[in-house]
């Protein structure tokens, strides 16, 4: 019983949270899709972080460091790249042309033909994929971790992982809908504490339990490598080349990340920001990935029969009342984090890019807005009925390893998506129907090394794609690279000197736990 109060304690602060100055009906586009530009560092860094972490990251990512090890965790410090590339470089671009959306940025430089392609994929990956997986795996990792808690809902399972995503969607896209951007952004603050403080009781007591902070070494010392043989079928080392081609499009151009830093008030802001949120994914790697580690020196050899219940193991079984109650709020905050920020970018995608445009072009800001509103209401639709897809897919075969298939489904746009977005920062004069070609190739291009090269991890084949596309462009256009306006642009020499701090800092990991 405690442990449901807390969490309707958690339901009902985010929700008064969320509402409390909600935008009026009056509001300007700037208003309500960025928080009128006025966000701080602080609010950068929590929301940012907060948008990136999801359910089955406990779930998946502690399973797989169970199985692995610290090698797991180059899927979090490694974002520190991207975190540094669009800090110093990208941000400071789309800020000396006061965009909203990245689209606005791609027609500037490759025409619109490309901008509405980008903008139209970048809506139909979030509405469906993005928007009913974050909801499926939020609404499947409660229930795993809590099923007893949540029996009240009901007793038949299926049915109650279905009515916790329509649940969980429509609290999320309730609070977005009257908020906007600075609704989501004050809801992000207060779920990434509750994020970061499970975590940290959930890492804290495996580590007790595995007898302290040296038996990493002592007990488990064989895996704490950040680096796996390059002919490892699920995490060889090479495949961080091809995460650092990804992390540009997650960080650099993805909306439902980049949309806090065009909100922010100053270049200042961002770079403090997105540096902090780097310290930030050190920490969620820890608490994610060191449980699993230990998980495996306490319980020895036998251990666990299917690796992803490392973290349900963990809580079930070490967390005492009140705790549970944490934990469990921290998993819906993984869930409602994501959604709220993809709610809010597809709104922005749809009536910047395509209503504002090519539907109403004398548009009222408020007509934009109120499009943006019945963007929303439409996406959590298509959202709930892809995740009960999703749902009934798990049920039928609870082996299904669809969490690896949703992420090379992903992957075989995102590379396209990396191809226009460097074309368009990094390139002189690309031509416009050359960008056209070469992000429509890089689909049948990815199945075609799939075919002839099976084996090859998909990290690594997304990186030779994605190195096709652009040389396809670079090859066929004039100029070459941009060399007037791409440049490394720190707000202050003190924020250079923290940017490449962050790096070295990596660069120190990767030597330390080779």
């Amino acid at each position: 019983m405690i442990d449901l109060l807390i969490v309707c304690a958690y339901f009902i602060i985010v929700f008064v949270t969320a509402i409390t100055g909600k935008t009026s009906k009056e509001a300007t586009t700037e208003e309500y899709f960025l928080s009128s530009r006025n966000l701080r560092w602080p609010s950068i860094a929590f929301s940012t972080i907060a948008t990136n972490v999801q359910g089955y990251q406990f779930l998946g990512f502690m399973g797989s460091a169970y199985l692995y090890g610290l090698a797991q965790a180059n899927f979090e410090i490694n974002a520190i790249q991207g975190l540094f590339l669009a800090a110093f470089i990208f941000v400071p671009m789309y800020f000396r042309e006061r965009i909203i959306t990245i689209t606005q940025f791609i027609k500037t430089r490759l025409g619109s033909t490309v901008a509405l392609l980008y903008s139209a994929t970048n809506i139909l990956l979030f509405s469906t994929i993005t928007l009913g997986a974050a909801l499926f795996w939020g609404a499947y990792s409660v229930d795993i971790v809590f099923a007893d808690y949540l029996t009240f809902i009901h007793e038949d399972r299926l049915i109650r992982i279905a009515i916790l995503i329509v649940f969980l969607g429509l609290f999320s896209a309730t609070y977005t809908y009257f908020g906007g951007l600075a609704a989501v952004v004050r809801t992000d603050v207060i779920q990434f504490a509750i994020l970061l403080s499970g975590g940290i009781v959930v890492m804290l007591i495996a580590i007790h339990h595995l007898g302290g902070w040296s038996q990493l070494y002592t007990k488990t010392g064989d895996l704490m490598h950040l680096h796996l043989p390059a002919d490892h079928d699920k995490l060889p080392w090479i495949h961080i080349f091809g995460a650092f081609l990804l992390n540009i499009n997650y960080w650099c151009a993805n909306q439902s990340v980049v949309q806090r830093s065009l909100a922010a008030r100053s270049l200042k802001d961002v770079q403090i920001g997105l540096m902090v949120g780097g310290l930030m994914k050190y920490f969620m790697a820890a608490i994610i990935i060191l449980p699993g580690i230990a998980l495996v020196g306490i319980l020895g050899d036998g251990g666990l029969a299917d690796p992803d219940s490392a973290f349900p193991y963990l809580v079930n079984t070490y967390l005492p009342v009140g705790l549970k109650g944490l934990i469990l709020c921290a998993l819906f905050a993984s869930l409602m984090s994501t959604v709220d920020s993809t709610f809010n970018s597809l709104a922005t995608l749809w009536s910047i890019d395509i209503y504002k445009p090519y539907i109403n072009k004398t548009a009222t800001d408020q007509q934009v807005v109120k499009s943006g509103k019945k963007a929303i209401l439409i996406s959590f639709i298509s959202g709930v009925l892809i995740g009960v897809v999703l749902l009934y897919i798990k049920f039928q075969d609870s082996g299904a390893a669809f969490t690896h298939t949703l992420n090379e489904i992903r992957y075989y746009i995102n590379s396209g998506i990396v191809v226009l977005i460097c074309a368009a920062a990094f390139l002189m004069a690309p031509k416009h129907k050359l960008a056209v070609f070469a992000f429509i190739f890089t689909v049948p291009l990815q199945f075609g090394i799939t075919y002839f090269f099976p084996e090859m991890n998909y990290f690594v084949r997304a990186m030779w794609v994605i190195i096709i596309g652009f040389t396809i462009i670079l090859v066929g256009s004039k100029g070459g690279f941009i060399k007037d306006k791409l440049y490394f642009e720190p707000a202050t020499p003190t924020m250079a000197k923290v940017g490449f701090g962050m790096l070295l800092s990596l660069v120190a990991l990767h030597i330390i736990f080779h």
